[in-house]
């Protein structure tokens, strides 16, 4: 299994190693078994499934999640998508652009031209399997580190996994002397759509749904799955979508950070009330369910809530009629990147991540 790059298309923290959903599908699962995912994040079991030729679903709340997750399930050579982004980037007029000391010191002034000028297109139109990865792409490239060679990312010096938070970044550039340059932005997309693309992966059935998984009736015409992978928010992990304000902002959204949660999200005011949350979610999985199918769920915790995460999970799947079969520590989880890591430049040693292996009661 080598073709990969198209999972790294854009780093996103709560991501779980690629090798997790590989080793269970390939163990266990067969060509043609229908995958589902309901927190699927940026995709990474679904592109599990795609590498093994089994057609999957993947469900997710965030608009970063899904986009980047669509990404995962199409292919167009890197040539259209260069060509598409030029295309767009030679449009003329100028673009609408957002103001303020952030912006200034973020982005190079024609940097950010070219990068509203494809927002506007894109969001009004990434239906295309170009589109759809030139917008992962760019999500991808928004923010990242300044490397002393060709650069990759069209930003000032930034994460590349969560966006920075205005007045913090800001304060960080004025006090290094850290001006923006101008990046090329078609040789970034063209150096990243060569690396992402330069293999074609299998063409196989699967479709991603933005929407909330706790509503039954985003169930309704998804097909029976043989496996459900999946790994659910952390109990207290509420940034999601703050975290990822800037590419939030070029799917359309605001230029500034927002902190309330939608009522898309799940609720963290209690431990109990999230594991009623969760298995409002297992409920509409298992109505999916055959026999036959399986369900495996990596979840852990994080150390600011005193509580133990395996309680929470066992609790949400026995009250939603799902039996435990196996629960072991994640392998991985160590190494791998974890939702508990985030962004600490020393991270405390992860609380412990569980594989736990189910089925219908």
């Amino acid at each position: 299994m080598t073709i990969d790059a198209l999972n790294a298309v854009c780093p996103y923290y709560t991501m779980y190693p690629l090798s997790f959903p590989i080793s269970v599908l390939n163990k266990n699962g067969r060509k043609g078994d229908w995958v589902l995912d309901p927190f699927c994040g940026r995709g990474t079991t679904n592109f599990a499934a795609r590498m093994l030729r089994m057609p999957s679903c993947g469900i997710d709340s965030s608009p970063v999640a899904a986009a980047v997750a669509r990404a995962k399930l199409v292919y167009a050579t890197p040539a259209r998508v260069v060509a598409c982004a030029k295309s767009i980037l030679q449009q003329k007029g100028s673009p609408r652009m957002p103001s303020g000391e952030f912006w200034e010191l973020a982005y190079h002034p024609e940097t950010l031209a070219d990068i509203c000028r494809l927002r506007e297109t894109l969001v009004t139109s990434a239906s295309s399997a170009t589109r759809v990865l030139l917008r992962a792409i760019i999500l991808g490239a928004l923010h990242g580190p300044r490397p002393k060679g060709r650069p990759s990312y069209f930003s000032n010096q930034a994460p590349r996994t969560f966006a920075p938070k205005p007045r913090y970044a800001a304060k960080f550039w004025r006090d290094r002397g850290l001006l923006p340059t101008k990046i090329n932005v078609l040789d970034v997309i063209a150096d990243r759509a060569a690396r992402c693309l330069s293999d074609r992966p299998p063409d196989v059935d699967g479709h991603i749904i933005l929407d909330d998984s706790r509503r039954a009736e985003v169930f309704r015409d998804i097909p029976p799955p043989a496996w459900v992978v999946t790994s659910p928010p952390y109990y207290g992990m509420r940034t999601y979508l703050p975290d990822q304000w800037l590419r939030l902002w070029f799917l359309g959204g605001p230029d500034r950070v927002v902190y309330e949660q939608p009522e898309s999200q799940l609720e963290h005011t209690s431990a109990d009330h999230f594991a009623q949350q969760m298995a409002m979610v297992w409920a509409n999985v298992l109505q999916l369910a055959s026999e036959r199918t399986r369900m495996v769920v990596r979840f852990g915790g994080i150390h600011d809530r005193d509580v133990e995460p395996m309680d929470i999970l066992r609790t949400s799947l026995r009250s939603s009629g799902w039996r435990i079969t196996t629960a072991r520590a994640a392998p991985d989880a160590e190494t791998g990147r974890r939702q508990v890591r985030q962004f600490q430049s020393f991270p405390k040693k992860g609380v412990t991540e569980y594989d736990v292996y189910c089925c219908p009661s």
